[in-house]
């Protein structure tokens, strides 16, 4: 399997040969003219069609599945990485799954409570090979969200880097990039529960509507 093939072929999770994901891809890239066209309304979509929501995370495999966050309509930001990708291959885009660390200093303060920090560990974003170079791209949050707490929505021109900003709309600090890791054709998923579960706990599932959410913490 050569290096480019490696980034278009399903995973478990990357499912870009599942029928909805396929589906989709076809119709957002309907009509475009160019690899870098198809890119950028695969990432619009993503970013806010699929709302970020960060009461989705899971230490459960079976929800990180593309096709299953597609089904959803919100994720957090390695779903929504994952997701990314898999449309993106099924696109016949190659795509691959980077992390880092990092500290986001506009985390509203019930999550810090919840989650005990406004580090995280590893966040996930998406890389796409485009013009024979990898690109760094995070859909992570949709503009209603950003408009609503005052930060820059993450544009994209479908060919440079387009990643979190540093800072937020009144130039505070916003978001730090702690620690970057490698880039991975597969999502890393042991890797990411052995940190996420130590704030989240080992049983934690999606809770997928309000009353899911315990009252108590």
């Amino acid at each position: 399997m050569s290096d480019q093939e490696e980034y278009l072929v399903p995973t478990d999770t990357i499912d870009c040969d599942q029928e909805d994901i396929m589906a989709k891809a076809g119709e957002l890239t309907r009509g475009c003219t160019s690899v870098n066209e198809k890119a950028l309304e695969l990432f619009t979509f993503v970013r806010d069609a699929i709302p970020y929501n960060l009461y989705m995370i899971s230490v459960f495999k079976e929800d990180f599945r593309a096709s299953r966050i597609l089904e959803w309509g919100k994720g957090y930001c390695v779903q929504k990485a994952v997701l990314f990708a898999a449309l993106a291959r099924a696109a016949g885009i190659p795509s691959r799954l980077v992390f880092a660390q990092i500290r986001n200093h506009k985390v509203p303060e019930k999550i810090a409570r919840l989650m005990g920090t406004n580090v995280f560990p590893r966040h996930g974003y998406t890389q796409l090979l485009l013009d024979d170079a990898w690109v760094n791209v995070a859909p992570t949050f949709d503009s209603a969200l950003c408009r609503k707490i005052g930060v820059p929505v993450v544009d994209w021109d479908g060919r440079s880097d387009a990643v979190l900003p540093g800072q937020d709309l009144n130039g505070d600090t916003y978001i730090e990039y702690v620690e970057k890791f490698g880039a991975f054709a597969d999502l890393p998923f042991d890797w990411i529960v052995a940190e996420t579960s130590k704030r989240v706990g080992t049983d934690k599932r999606p809770w997928l509507t309000k009353k899911d959410v315990p009252i108590s913490r």
